[in-house]
């Protein structure tokens, strides 16, 4: 039986302590909902208390379109290698490394209203101790995106009813100013190319892992 949200707060509750800071990633496809899901459990751990876990997500590590268009891969962004994973998997480190000192972490955020990184959105205060960021290729076991993984205490993927994520995907591209049609062929072009990946990282579900609207741990 699937864990409740109240079994992932406490999951990600026992992922704290000891003096360091936790990494708790999730994976899953584009449209999966991975980014609501660490909204949502960012806001009930923290509370109305001092903030204590943190949001960051991997979208901030997109290149750029003019680095994309100058490796003639705009038309494949979302894929692998038009992120800066070995940045990402830099920045993972500091967050680990970096704590218990005074200084607040900066890390890129994404403006969707651009498709563009936006450099130093997202601060991690001192006083964070647990980390929850999320992306497409977290389990990816290749190249930097291994390096990822590695900084990682724990993963839990995330998957929705397909009809429903390609929906939601279709609604967030017209949200952001594609028409339908562009909005339809990207999601069953590019998106699904990134989807099908995605979904071959899924680890399969043993005993030690649970699942909450799709969530599992690995």
């Amino acid at each position: 039986m699937p864990p409740t949200f109240a079994d992932l707060l406490d999951r990600a509750r026992s992922l704290t302590g000891g003096g360091r800071r936790a990494l708790l990633g999730i994976a899953g496809a584009p449209g999966a909902g991975k980014s609501t899901l660490a909204e949502r459990l960012v806001r009930a751990l923290n509370g109305a208390g001092e903030p204590w876990a943190a949001h960051v997500p991997m979208d901030g590590f997109h290149l750029a379109d003019a680095e994309l268009d100058r490796l003639g891969r705009r038309g494949r962004k979302g894929a692998p290698d038009t992120f800066d994973a070995a940045g990402y998997a830099a920045l993972l480190r500091r967050l680990r490394e970096e704590y218990g000192t005074a200084e607040t972490v900066y890390a890129p955020g994404f403006e969707r209203v651009l498709e563009q990184p936006l450099a130093g959105a997202v601060p991690v205060p001192p006083a964070a101790r647990l980390v929850v960021t999320e992306g497409n290729y977290l389990l990816l076991d290749e190249g930097p995106w291994a390096r990822v993984r590695a900084e990682l205490d724990e993963v839990w993927f995330c998957e929705l009813d397909e009809a429903e994520r390609v929906r939601r995907l279709v609604a967030r591209h017209e949200e952001f100013g594609k028409g339908h049609d562009e909005a339809v062929a990207w999601v069953l072009g590019t998106d699904q190319h990134n989807a099908d990946l995605v979904s071959a990282t899924r680890r399969p579900r043993g005993p030690d892992r649970a699942g909450h609207g799709g969530a599992a741990r690995s």
